[in-house]
């Protein structure tokens, strides 16, 4: 017999055994009635556990193994395939703008800049005219060339009337001598004179030459004063002033050696260092995308124009030069730009020799 039948006879009465007459006594009754009906509904709720665990311990709980029960999970759907991009970024590296055709533009002589005639900023053509030096001692001494050069010509004019007479006494000593008139010491003196005035036509001559090479060498420095554009480009700096001495060579002291500097905006290029590990994914002709730091937002296209042979130890970088495909007039010389090298089917993968 289970405990719940046990405890379900005990509940039940006796009827063979008399019965005491009961003390009236109805407010005994109603625990034990309330008790009753406790004890019934949680008979009726469910099984009475076999092994009652005491309140004054803590409650343990025996670990049991359950079988996982199979979930079905859907399994989760990758993105279809795509193709590969044959303008895929390679790699990024930085660089910076660089022209290709600059200089500084300076005078070949020493002067006194008298007057300069641009401005930074300034659009120049070929051959245009930038500054003025001081000339004024220059045209002087072309003067005083010049009137040297005319008085050694004045000179040869008279040594040709000289020469004219005397031939004309050469010729009269000749016949005197034939008619014995005039001695052979007569007829030599009058040949010797003229071959001493030919002489001297020949040293006019030579000093005529260096008096006209001189006058053409201070018509040179006298050119040299202005100073012109050796080739169109825009005025970058203005390094002199007017009143400053300017030279071809550095003196020291406040004497300038350029009076502006000139790039070629045609002639922008990108300079950019490449790592030694990432150069064999670089090649000539390889398209690029520059993105100046200064308009992030624009992407300028341009190429990829060789790889200098030569390696920075220090830094394990090569430098590659890229040509801009589109012009732009805010891309300046110096600016720092970002480029992206893009994939190549020609060049890919081919290693840098």
């Amino acid at each position: 017999m289970s405990k719940k039948d046990e405890l379900l006879a005990a509940l039940q009465i006796d009827r063979e055994e008399p019965v005491a007459a009961p003390v009236r006594r109805p407010w005994v009754w109603l625990p034990v009635g309330a008790a009753i009906l406790a004890v019934t509904a949680w008979l009726l709720a469910g099984p009475v556990a076999t092994d009652p665990v005491p309140t004054d311990h803590p409650q343990t709980l025996e670990h049991t193994e359950t079988a996982p029960v199979p979930v079905d999970t859907p399994e989760p759907r990758l993105p279809p395939r795509q193709p590969s991009n044959p303008d895929a970024t390679l790699l990024d590296a930085t660089g910076y703008v660089t022209a290709r055709l600059e200089a500084t533009v300076s005078s070949r002589i020493t002067g006194r800049v008298k007057s300069i005639l641009i401005e930074e900023g300034d659009v120049v053509s070929n051959g245009q005219l930038l500054a003025v030096l001081d000339d004024h001692l220059l045209r002087a001494e072309l003067s005083l060339a010049t009137r040297q050069v005319d008085a050694a010509k004045a000179r040869v004019r008279e040594l040709e009337v000289n020469r004219h007479q005397a031939e004309l006494d050469l010729n009269r000593t000749i016949q005197l001598q034939h008619k014995q008139l005039a001695s052979q010491a007569d007829l030599d003196r009058a040949r010797i004179k003229v071959q001493a005035i030919d002489a001297q036509l020949g040293v006019v001559a030579s000093e005529i030459a260096v008096a006209e090479s001189n006058q053409h060498l201070l018509a040179e420095h006298l050119k040299e004063t202005e100073i012109r554009a050796p080739f169109a480009g825009v005025v970058v700096t203005k390094a002199a002033q007017p009143g400053e001495i300017v030279s071809p060579m550095s003196t020291g002291g406040f004497t300038r050696t350029g009076i502006c500097s000139l790039v070629d905006m045609a002639s922008l290029e990108i300079l950019v260092d490449v790592s030694e590990a990432n150069i064999r994914h670089v090649s000539a002709g390889q398209p690029v995308l520059i993105s100046p730091n200064a308009y992030k937002e624009d992407k300028l296209k341009g190429e990829v124009i060789t790889i200098i042979p030569v390696a920075d130890r220090s830094r394990a970088t090569i430098q590659v030069r890229i040509r801009l495909l589109e012009q732009d007039e805010r891309i300046l010389p110096d600016m720092a730009v970002r480029v992206a090298f893009m994939s190549n089917p020609t060049h890919q993968g081919e290693p840098y020799d």
